[in-house]
Parts: C-alpha cells; structure tokens; sequence
C-alpha cells in the first residue's frame, strides 16, 4: 500500500461546502432545463446535460472532498497496476469448473426438491384418505 501522510491542502470548510452546493445547484440545473427546454432537439439537451454534470464535477474537485477522491483514484490506479492478471488459459479452465460445479449443484437440487415433493405428495395423500 502506498499510504502518505494527510495533507491538508487549504480552504475552508465553509466553502467547500458552498462549492458542493454550487455543484449540486448545477446539475439541478442542467436536469431542469433538459426537462423545461423540450421544444429544443433532444441531442442539444442531452448535451447540455452532459455540460451541465461536467462543470458540477469540475468545481466539485476543488474542494477537500474532490482532492480526496482524486487521491483515492490514483491510488486505485497504483494498486491496479501491481494486479497479477490470470492468462486466458487459467480464466477458461476456472470458468469450465465454475459451470460444471453449477450443473451438479443443480442436479443435486433438482433430485433433493423430486424426493421432498414425492415424500410431502405421499404423505398428504395418506392424510386425506
């Protein structure tokens, strides 16, 4: 793990919850106009949707909670990168032992849920009789 020491990098915590709302008022923003412009082509409100969430994220990174989520990503990237990946083979022979596990388990269930019914049905009609 490449774990580092807190940063803090500034701001404070007052704006940084001013930029969220900000952010958040944006997408509103951008949601409510694809709704309120419907007379206008529906790829130009996609669009302006797609802006819309863009900016939202933008202002939204340059708060504390964006640097760490920033932080965290790179991080995720670093890890990812010491992966040992399985090669093609190891993928195809676990995946055939995935599906033959499930066939069999299914058999079995299968036979279990024959013999309860026959026993349950044999039972009742004992009963009844």
């Amino acid at each position: 793990m490449n774990a580092k020491v807190d940063q803090h990098t500034g701001g404070t915590k007052a704006a940084d919850i001013a930029k969220l709302v900000l952010a958040l008022l944006v997408l509103v923003a951008g949601i409510a106009a694809y709704y309120l412009l419907g007379h206008v082509a529906h790829s130009l409100r996609i669009l302006g949707v797609f802006a819309a969430v863009i900016v939202a994220v933008a202002i939204a990174a340059f708060t504390e909670l964006g640097r760490a989520m920033r932080g965290f990503l790179r991080e995720s990237q670093f890890e990812m990168r010491k992966v040992t990946w399985p090669t093609r083979d190891e993928t195809v022979r676990t995946t055939l032992v995935v599906a033959f596990v499930v066939v069999v388990v299914a058999i079995l269930l299968g036979i279990i849920d024959y013999v309860l019914k026959s026993i349950i049905l044999d039972w009742l009609l004992k009963l009844g009789k």
